[in-house]
């Protein structure tokens, strides 16, 4: 066996910084600046923390931190080395005499950590799909075996009763969504969107020609009893809404199939980073209580990486069998090699240890935002993203003089639809005079579909933040909310805590 090598390692207890964080800093510096040298054998994390005189924790930490960057990497029963192939060191940027620019810390939302995945997997994935040959003729459904662990994935880490027939790969919830209204949905329809909610959702219905209605949320998800009884699809995101961060209640899950059911509407469930919980149980999907009424879509974007373009959705079969037709008139069709790719990490159990690493990962940052901003927090129960609710005067002040500190932050603002009315009571409230009906004229009473099976398509508006309210004005009825909304997938944990403790400086003032 190699000897290890011991790196030159001076822990400061009376320093400013944790020992963990001083641990790796110091072992990431002689890994980027090649102290320590590709293929080198590590000490032990025992003989490491008994060398330093730590907890054996910290160095174990420290250890999985940097082998999930790429710095280092293990070998089954011989220990841990120095990666061959070495992450390279962040360029040193030149800075104008006497003018230093700020680190930037990315605390916006939408983002994952990539940085977090196996090198030998990912190659080994990649491996297998080379040896595959090209498909003549792509199945517009996608490819079965991948389908087949994307159900089974479901059954287990979402409790969904899915079959790989019920299942269709695309390229991310977008992609669906955009597959879903090119299918159903007649010019002119009208289309529930959460109000703040995913102006992406709602650019992709707007360049489908739909009326975007825009539905007042609140600190738990969409408001049932503010829904209009006329329309053809509602896109909501119960499990951890969309940027509020609410979870939507069992009661108000069982009134929308309710409202589906009676209506004829279509629930479009975006399950977009549900894999990750944090001190709660997972709530069943819409899905699972009414699947002739809803379609779940999801992505791999957030639990793997957006660059994969890779998602699904999940419908009835006869609704699947549409999409897929209208697919191939579209001439549209998933990603082969990439599903052969992912379709390996499935099958060697590589993507269930990479999400456990990654709940791990994500759990220690949501902590660390919640202990250093406190009870200002929201939506913290679930998902990559929390809410920091503020007086509306401050949002902009905290903003501005957080950039000044390099420090890159969202607004909820930003994702309202448009300026919300006052004094209107909602729709189908008792207040409003208008008592729900059954489904209108010309729609199924089952699935809320129009009867044209592939209706033209549209000519594409510009693609904006907010599409025009073609729908009508939004639904009143529930105050509007400020603050901010702060990831933390783009930042690392270090980046993270020095962000939050500037931001809670800027905010007590």
């Amino acid at each position: 066996m190699r000897q290890h090598v011991m790196p030159p390692l001076v822990l400061d207890r009376a320093g400013g910084s944790s020992l963990a964080a001083q641990l790796y800093e110091q072992l990431r510096s002689a890994l980027d600046s090649g102290a320590l040298r590709p293929g080198e054998r590590m000490p032990s994390s025992r003989v490491l923390a008994q060398h330093l005189a730590v907890s054996r924790i910290v160095v174990t930490d420290v250890y999985q931190r940097l082998t999930a960057e790429g710095r280092l990497e293990g070998q089954h029963g011989s220990g841990t080395f120095v990666a061959r192939q070495p992450v390279p060191a962040t360029p040193v940027r030149p800075q104008p005499e006497g003018s230093p620019e700020p680190e930037v810390i990315d605390l916006r939302p939408g983002t994952p950590w990539v940085a977090g995945y196996d090198q030998a997997a990912w190659r080994r994935a990649w491996r297998a799909a080379g040896d595959l040959p090209p498909a003549a003729r792509p199945d517009p459904y996608g490819a079965p075996d991948l389908r087949a662990h994307l159900a089974e994935h479901l059954r287990r880490s979402r409790a969904v009763p899915v079959r790989a027939e019920h299942l269709m790969v695309t390229r991310g919830t977008g992609h669906g969504l955009d597959l879903l209204v090119a299918t159903v949905l007649e010019p002119g329809g009208r289309v529930g969107v959460e109000d703040p909610g995913y102006a992406k959702a709602r650019n992709v219905l707007a360049a489908r020609g739909a009326r975007v209605v825009p539905v007042p949320v609140d600190e738990y998800g969409v408001i049932t009893d503010a829904l209009p009884d006329d329309l053809a699809l509602l896109y909501t995101t119960p499990a951890h809404q969309y940027p509020l961060g609410g979870r939507l209640p069992p009661a108000r899950r069982r009134a929308l199939a309710d409202w589906a059911r009676d209506t004829g509407g279509l629930l479009v469930e975006d399950d977009y980073d549900a894999e990750f919980r944090y001190d709660v149980a997972p709530l069943p999907t819409l899905f699972s209580q009414a699947p002739e009424h809803v379609v779940l879509l999801g992505t791999l974007s957030k639990s793997l990486s957006p660059d994969l373009g890779l998602g699904w959705l999940i419908a009835t079969p006869a609704l699947l069998s549409r999409i897929a037709a209208r697919r191939y008139e579209l001439s549209d069709r998933p990603p082969g090699a990439v599903q052969r790719a992912v379709a390996t990490l499935m099958a060697n159990g590589d993507m269930d240890r990479h999400l456990h690493r990654m709940r791990r990962e994500y759990a220690r940052r949501r902590a660390m935002i919640v202990g250093l901003l406190g009870d200002r927090v929201r939506g913290e129960a679930a998902g990559l993203h929390v809410m920091v609710e503020l007086p509306g005067e401050l949002v902009d002040q905290v903003v501005t003089r957080a950039a000044g500190h390099g420090i890159l932050l969202d607004t909820i603002e930003r994702h309202y639809a448009a300026t919300p009315l006052s004094g209107v009571p909602p729709v189908g409230s008792p207040q409003s005079g208008a008592p729900r009906v059954g489904p209108p004229p010309g729609r199924s009473p089952v699935s809320g579909l129009s009867s044209v099976s592939s209706p033209p398509l549209v000519s594409s508006p510009p693609l904006v933040s907010s599409p025009p309210l073609a729908g009508g004005l939004p639904i009143a009825g529930e105050p509007r909310r400020h603050g901010l909304v702060i990831g933390y997938g783009a930042a690392d944990l270090d980046q993270i805590e020095r962000g939050c403790r500037i931001l809670r400086d800027l905010i007590q003032g």
